[in-house]
């Protein structure tokens, strides 16, 4: 039995129990959504100036979580048709675990829910001093919505059921590696930098996510990390013409 998280047309981020899986093995055929969706016709995306400042209280995390959210709608929003800005809902507890999976986090946490960026506040967010691991967090949870907004979650799901040896897992991870790429191209909008993204993919990952194989090797989500930072646009996120070797 398999544990797949699924990011849903309205951006839900749901853990589904499934004997069967919705996706084959190798690049996807016949699936126009995902390997031709209009999205990938944007290239190089205009950086913008966002004046998002992280403070260590409660209240001054919350001001800028928003903002950035508020600066990732305006770089986004002409890149999917009928785009909705997304919301954050900041919350020191989320009730009934991510999304309402019943997934409980006990630290800082933020995902894709409902068409908008849902967070979790706690004190290590709040006190951490340097805002870019936490960021990178926030850039893909928003992600998701992007993907949920262009298509991409509903076509994801509705791939035809398939007894695939290795459980759906390579389509799993086209689709997490997409969100990463995703989120290296709103790091460079947002004009930042570091020597070694690396770490930063992971830094602020709860815990409790780490029985979840959802990204495959870190050499692959550092590869399309960095491929959606250097394009800065989401033309280079196709991870669903990628051979298998790229999203292993």
């Amino acid at each position: 039995m398999m544990i797949r998280a699924l990011a849903t047309t309205t951006g839900a981020f749901i853990l589904l129990f499934a004997g069967t899986v919705t996706a084959s093995a190798d690049p996807i055929v016949g699936a126009p959504e995902l390997t031709h969706n209009p999205l990938y016709k944007h290239g190089h995306l205009p950086a913008i100036s966002c004046k998002a400042t992280k403070g260590t209280t409660k209240a001054s995390t919350t001001k800028y979580l928003n903002k950035v959210v508020d600066c990732l709608n305006s770089a986004w929003r002409r890149t999917i048709q009928d785009f909705t800005p997304a919301e954050v809902g900041v919350h020191a507890n989320v009730e009934g675990g991510v999304c309402l999976t019943g997934l409980e986090v006990s630290g800082s946490f933020a995902a894709s829910c409902h068409g908008s960026v849902q967070v979790q506040l706690g004190s290590d967010w709040i006190k951490a001093k340097s805002d870019q691991a936490v960021l990178v967090e926030i850039t893909r949870a928003y992600a998701g919505v992007v993907q949920a907004q262009a298509g991409i979650s509903e076509a994801w799901w509705a791939l035809p059921a398939g007894d695939e040896e290795d459980g759906g897992e390579e389509q799993m991870h086209r689709f997490y590696l997409q969100a990463d790429c995703l989120s290296g191209v709103s790091m460079k909008i947002l004009g930042r930098s570091a020597k070694d993204w690396k770490p930063l993919l992971t830094a602020e990952t709860p815990k409790e996510y780490g029985r979840f194989n959802w990204y495959g090797k870190p050499a692959n989500r550092l590869h399309w990390f960095e491929q959606g930072y250097r394009s800065q646009g989401p033309s280079a996120c196709n991870t669903w013409k990628a051979p298998s070797s790229q999203v292993a």
